[in-house]
């Protein structure tokens, strides 16, 4: 009886040991993926301007308001096999978070002063990121970070004197989010990014009926947005 009972023990430690092993043992493999995202871009305005344009430049100018706008991106990234929990990932994104109707003042060391009511500008904004992802290789929910150098294409319109402005500018981008294995080859996964980089928006500082007139200026937006991810 008492053997019996000992064996029934060892089994029910055995089972108790093996079921959250099981259950919750990484599952993750080296592996390939490309997906696709869509969501919002929420910008902050572009700030610490800086007047370039001739004759104008060393002036600075007040913050200019962005607005909120859709975001289609897609995405390439590698696993490693020796280090499932690390990878490396490169995107595009692109969004419009248009500038503002507003006014802006300009201020220096003579004093500042403030612009009557202007027209809003169109923005343009391609993101090219390259990140360093980490995750934890669950089973089948899987969050993750990243973090990485960027390039920001960016172009500026107003409503009377086209070409407007250009920039190309190097920034950084950060992001975490979560990835949900549909199947073994499909993901759903959700995540947020927050985008940062000094743009310069100089393009036409020769031109003096440029319109945007050249400055720099910070631009940074947080992004929230949702894909689909085929794993290979």
């Amino acid at each position: 009886m008492a053997m019996k009972t000992a064996r029934l023990t060892r089994r029910f430690v055995i089972t108790g040991l093996l079921v959250p092993i099981v259950l919750f043992a990484p599952q993750a493999y080296g592996e390939s993926y490309v997906a696709g995202q869509f969501g919002v871009t929420l910008p902050q305005s572009l700030s610490n301007g800086t007047v370039t344009q001739d004759g104008l430049g060393g002036l600075d100018i007040s913050n200019q308001p962005l607005k909120s706008s859709a975001m289609v991106g897609a995405k390439l990234g590698h696993y490693f096999t020796k280090a499932r929990w690390l990878g490396i990932e490169t995107g595009l994104s692109y969004t419009t978070p248009n500038v503002k109707e507003g006014s802006v003042t300009f201020s220096g060391p003579g004093g500042s002063a403030t612009t009557p009511t202007l027209s809003g500008l169109s923005q343009r904004v391609v993101i090219w990121d390259t990140d360093v992802i980490f995750r934890y290789p669950g089973y089948r929910l899987q969050p993750y970070i990243g973090i990485g150098p960027s390039l920001f294409f960016s172009s500026l319109k107003g409503p009377t004197a086209p070409p407007g402005q250009s920039s190309m500018a190097i920034g950084f981008n950060t992001e975490v989010g979560a990835q949900y294995y549909l199947t073994r080859q499909w993901t759903l996964f959700g995540e947020g990014k927050y985008s940062r980089a000094r743009m310069s928006y100089t393009s036409n500082d020769s031109d003096p009926n440029a319109d945007p007139f050249g400055f720099r200026a910070t631009y940074s937006a947080f992004t929230l947005s949702i894909g689909i991810g085929y794993h290979f």
